[in-house]
């Protein structure tokens, strides 16, 4: 097994692989594919926020924040003062009761009396929020203002059951949701009324699906009204459109279909050993040789009795023996054409390690046989 950088303290080493790349042959071609402008681009301004509050989550079965949590006992207290009733804050027992932050993203175009979804998650130290109801939270914006009001019964996806030694839990009882939880009470403006220009921002950077996006909506108008200002810009010239209204404007352009090319990509993940890999990934004739030497160090302990009539303890006695194994070396051959899969699938069969899989597609593209961008995260 191939150590992780954070295994090291493990007893088993293996000496690593050897990667010969050779010539490239050509670079890989990403597939062409038809998609409309709205799957790929958004228009500048017209996007979501993020808003926050702070709350109660209260009706728990004992499973809320423990008396140490002394914000939580705080919090509780000054809501109740709010509404006439008195509670010393050293003696108040909240087993029922637990903090929480509450996050939910305000949508474009909101207006007052629109409902959105929110997301409840435990700040203390409480087991479980499961069957709780989330008290009347206001949630702000970066601006300090108040744009939503939040409140009703948590949904959570997990559970927590039994006690210390014996404890079931699945996913994370800490956190929950409120199906439109939250009653949008600030509008949020966005006008599109007189401007003048649009612009359309790709979600990825590419300076060939700009040109092409810009050059499906000009021929649409049969007139230069887009215009490429970098590879994630498109400007449009509303008035140089001829349309009245901007909505129906930007209907018109975000339903045109577009060629687009998916980025020849692998992102791999070095903690878990997850790969995700484009089907576009082409990789130049490679050989893989990868081999293994396996050092395994036991230690005996053992005591030795003393003599008869002594009062001497016994001595304890370390014996440690080593043993080697060196695998024998396996290998793999990849024709030029051949896919990052085919190389995953390869490596697989020879017996590398998902942590194996990382390293070998890091040392292939270093050697410059990996026709795609190596992300690793």
């Amino acid at each position: 097994m191939f150590p992780h950088a954070s295994t090291m303290k493990r007893l088993s080493l293996v000496i690593s692989f050897v990667v010969l790349a050779l010539a490239n042959a050509g670079v890989a071609h990403a597939k062409v594919r038809e998609a409309q402008i709205r799957d790929i681009a958004d228009i500048q301004g017209v996007r979501e926020n993020q808003v926050i509050g702070y709350g109660l989550v209260v009706g728990l079965q004992g499973t809320g924040d423990r008396q140490q949590t002394y914000f939580t006992v705080q919090t509780l207290a000054n809501m109740l003062a709010r509404m006439g009733v008195q509670i010393p804050t050293g003696t108040a027992i909240v087993k029922n009761v637990a903090a929480v932050m509450v996050t939910a993203k305000l949508p474009a175009f909101a207006e007052p009396g629109m409902k959105m979804d929110i997301t409840v998650s435990s700040v203390g130290d409480a087991k479980s929020i499961e069957g709780g109801v989330l008290l009347l939270t206001a949630l702000r914006g970066t601006d300090g203002q108040v744009y939503a009001e939040a409140q009703g019964p948590v949904t959570t996806g997990g559970y927590s059951e039994g006690a210390a030694g014996n404890l079931r839990e699945v996913n994370y009882p800490t956190v929950g949701v409120i199906s439109n939880g939250a009653i949008i009470e600030r509008p949020v403006a966005t006008d599109l009324r007189g401007l003048k220009t649009l612009t359309f921002l790709l979600r990825q950077s590419d300076f060939t699906a700009a040109r092409n996006v810009a050059d499906v909506i000009n021929n649409n108008f049969n007139a230069t009204v887009a215009t490429v200002i970098d590879g994630r810009q498109i400007v449009v010239d509303a008035e140089a459109t001829s349309m009245s209204s901007i909505p129906r404007l930007i209907s018109r352009i975000e339903n045109l279909s577009v060629a687009v090319q998916a980025p020849a990509k692998v992102v791999v993940n070095e903690r878990t050993g997850t790969i995700v890999l484009g089907g576009d990934v082409l990789l130049s004739p490679v050989s893989v040789l990868h081999g293994g030497l396996q050092i395994q160090v036991d230690t005996i302990v053992s005591a030795t009795q003393a003599a008869p009539g002594s009062d001497a303890a016994p001595a304890v006695v370390s014996n440690t023996s080593v043993q080697v194994q060196d695998k024998q070396v396996s290998s793999i051959r990849l024709d030029n054409g051949a896919d990052v899969e085919e190389l995953v699938r390869g490596l697989h069969t020879i017996g590398a390690t998902s942590h194996d899989v990382v390293s070998i597609l890091e040392a292939i593209k270093a050697a410059g046989g990996l026709q795609a961008d190596l992300e690793v995260i």
